[in-house]
Parts: structure tokens; C-alpha cells; sequence
């Protein structure tokens, strides 16, 4: 018969898994030291253990379709462009007049107009705030405020669509203050609304937000958001639908109440950089962190990169850590890895180890720049806004390779502009 003394042994061994927590526990700081180095050098070797860029087979079908738009819709868009310019320099009141002639031409090509009137939000921290959804947020505005900006939105509906998914086209601009770049990228999406509006093929419903930036690009997406999913029982008609001015007199037909589509799908923001410098070829930045770190699917940016190269022959450039590019102890780094690729391919040719010192770099760079964006939890653009909302989307930056853009190159940037968004 067992003694005492080798019964209460047995019964105060632990698990494995026990013992091993406490062995953590016991030599925490060792631990800690050790993951950490281990996550510095994963970091490192992410650049060449990655896999090539993957895209699924229901993301191949964008790349197999061939673009519609025509010499029709673009010269239309010139129009609509000519027209914004030349209201620019001609009305006082272009906060009125710039929204009212962007609805005529949304009604002119058969879309359903509405606007969308809101004031900018205090940026007062409120410990609250963390508690609430981003809908009880409006109950903090200033009613007392005069000022407000009016987002113009049409909507088409999809003929072959039941109403129940939609996506949206996002334009971000300021009224007060239009630029060229604004102008055109209004006009990239006027072309390809005016194709959407004609073709008989349409599966979800297409929204066009024309947003009023004058209190921030982000804040006026987030305020129609805010909107679209809340219920409301205001109307928008009596805001500028049926007022009369010299510059454009053609009564618009807007929606009583505040128009809604069938749910997000996914979102695009359209914008063309304003820049000094030229490039060898139309280039386009892709923009896809949202608050807190949210990113969206990643074939929406595949699409999107894919589109660009192979479509209309764009030059994707992705954002980098400067500071990384010229780092001497990344470059040693990566020589590093271009000698142990070498070796391993020496030793087995079918080892794809290893990369050349400068895609190492420029990976290195733009994963630092990407970690570096979540981590701030900061969005990079207003299709931050859409992430609160569960909404996959990204913002397209368009930069002409031209710091000056004449006529006919206007044209030639409308055009593939156009044939990119849709």
C-alpha cells in the first residue's frame, strides 16, 4: 500500500499546460524579450516570405469585361466640366450654384436627385462618445449655426437589380472653392454615370456622391452616412431645388425626402491629385485604411491595382516610409537576404527564396508605412467613413503625368478616367 507521503506527490502535479503557464509566469521578461525579437524578424522576412499578390476567380471578372464609355460621354463630361469652370468665375454664390447645376445634369441623364443638407460636427472630446453609435453622435451639433454644406446625390436604379445592394461613387469637392482636379475628377465621374444610365445590364443600383468638402472631405461622407442609416423624417426639396439664378434657371426635379439605395456593397472615392510634378505616365495611389486600423477586402484593392496596370496602363505607386528607402542598415539587410537567396537557389532551383536588395527595400517601406497608418488609427481619406458603416472602400488618387493638362489631354484623361471607374 502506497504511503501519505507519495499520495499527496501524485496529487500535486499539474497538467503540462499548467506547468508551462507557469513557467512563463516565472520567467516573464525572458519570454517577453524573446516574442518581441521574434516579431522583428518576422517583420523582416515579410517582404520575402510573402506570397505573390492573390486574386480570386470572382475577382478575375472586372478584368475580363471590356469598358463601354464613349466619345459621347466624355464630351459631355468636357461640358460639364467647361460649365463648372465658367460658373466658378461668373456667380458669387457658387456654394448654391455649383450643387444645383451637378443635380440638373444627374436629372438631365436620368438619375433620381436629392440633397443632402448637414453642418460640420465639434470636434469637443466626450468620454460618452465611446458608448454611442456613430448616429448619436448628430445630437452634438450646434443648432445654432447658419453655415451649412449640401451633398448632391443621384441614384440609378439597376435594371436588372431588386433594390437590395448598391455601390457607391464618391466625389469629393469645395463648392467655394473648385479646383481643376476637383472639376475633373467630377467629370471622370460624370462620364461614367452617364454609361451606367443607359446600360440595360445594371445588377445593383449606382449612387453618385457629389460631397460638399467645405468642412473636410471625410466630415461630409460621414454626415450622409449618418443619414442613409438612420431613419428620417425631414425633407431636402426646399434647400435649393426649385430657387431661380442667372447662371442656371432649369428647375431640377428633386426628391421630397431623403433618397436611399439598396445596401452598400462597396464604395469608391475618385479623386485626381493636385500636383507640381509630372511623371512619365498617369499614375494612381491607392488609400485604404480606415479608423482604428480597418482595412477592406483585399481583392478590392487587387481589382483596383490590377485595373490600373493592365486596363489603362497607369502606374501604381504605393505609399513608403521615406525615411526607409535610404536607411543603410535596410539596404545591409537586404543584402543580406539577396546572398541566402542566391545560396538557396544554388542548393535547390525550385526555392524561390529571396529577393533583390532593392524590392526589399521598397517592400520594407511600404509595410512600414501601412503598420505605421493602422496604427494610428487615423483614415487616409473620406472612405474611412464608409469602414464604421462595415462598408469595404478606398479612395483612387489619379495624377496626371501632366502638371497642366490642355484640351486634349483633358480629353484623353477623361476618357481613360472614365473606362477605370467603370
Amino acid at each position: 500500500m502506497a504511503s501519505t507521503p507519495e499520495i499527496e506527490g501524485q496529487k500535486q502535479k499539474h497538467r503540462p499546460i499548467i506547468r508551462i503557464g507557469i513557467f512563463i509566469i516565472a520567467h516573464s521578461l525572458l519570454v517577453s524579450v524573446v516574442c518581441c525579437v521574434a516579431g522583428v524578424l518576422a517583420l523582416l522576412l515579410l517582404p520575402v516570405l510573402a506570397k505573390k499578390t492573390y486574386i480570386s476567380e470572382n475577382a478575375l471578372m472586372p478584368g475580363s469585361a471590356s469598358s463601354m464609355i464613349s466619345d459621347q460621354d466624355v464630351s459631355g463630361a468636357t461640358r460639364f466640366i467647361n460649365e463648372l469652370n465658367s460658373l466658378k468665375s461668373k456667380s458669387q454664390n457658387t456654394g448654391i450654384e455649383i450643387p444645383r447645376l451637378i443635380a440638373l445634369h444627374m436629372a438631365n441623364m436620368g438619375g433620381e436627385v436629392s440633397y443632402h443638407k448637414f453642418q460640420t460636427q465639434q470636434n469637443n472630446f466626450h468620454p460618452l462618445h465611446f458608448f454611442t453609435s456613430p448616429n448619436a453622435e448628430a445630437n452634438f451639433v450646434n443648432k445654432t449655426r447658419e453655415s451649412f454644406a449640401i451633398n448632391t446625390i443621384g441614384i440609378i436604379r439597376a435594371p436588372r437589380g431588386d433594390g437590395k445592394e448598391s455601390i457607391v461613387l464618391v466625389t469629393p469637392y469645395n463648392p467655394l472653392n473648385l479646383t481643376q482636379t476637383e472639376a475633373l475628377s467630377l467629370g471622370i465621374a460624370y462620364s461614367a454615370f452617364s454609361l451606367l444610365t443607359q446600360v440595360s445590364w445594371l445588377a445593383k443600383d449606382i449612387i453618385w456622391l457629389a460631397a460638399d468638402s467645405q468642412y473636410g472631405q471625410y466630415n461630409s461622407v460621414a454626415a450622409w452616412l449618418r443619414h442613409y442609416h438612420s431613419p428620417s423624417f425631414d425633407t431636402c426639396h426646399t434647400i435649393i431645388g426649385n430657387e431661380e439664378s442667372e447662371s442656371v434657371s432649369v428647375s431640377v426635379p428633386i426628391s421630397d425626402s431623403f433618397r436611399r439605395a439598396g445596401t452598400m456593397a462597396a464604395a469608391l472615392v475618385i479623386k485626381v491629385a493636385d500636383t507640381s510634378e509630372e511623371f512619365e505616365q498617369d499614375s494612381l495611389n491607392i488609400y485604404a485604411e480606415a479608423s482604428n486600423g480597418q482595412m477592406p477586402n483585399l481583392d478590392l484593392i487587387n481589382i483596383a491595382s490590377y485595373l490600373a496596370v493592365h486596363g489603362q496602363g497607369f502606374r501604381v505607386r504605393v505609399e513608403k516610409f521615406v525615411s526607409l528607402v535610404d536607411a543603410t542598415w535596410l539596404k545591409v539587410i537586404g543584402q543580406v537576404v539577396e546572398f541566402v537567396g542566391k545560396i538557396a537557389r544554388s542548393l535547390n532551383p525550385q526555392w524561390k527564396f529571396g529577393v533583390s536588395v532593392k524590392e526589399y527595400v521598397e517592400g520594407s517601406a511600404t509595410l512600414v508605412s501601412s503598420l505605421y497608418n493602422q496604427a494610428l488609427g487615423v483614415p487616409t481619406g473620406s472612405h474611412g467613413a464608409f469602414r464604421d458603416y462595415q462598408v469595404d472602400a478606398i479612395t483612387m488618387e489619379i495624377s496626371p503625368k501632366l502638371s497642366s493638362i490642355s484640351k486634349s489631354r483633358q480629353t484623353e484623361f477623361l476618357f481613360r478616367g472614365g473606362r477605370y471607374a467603370f
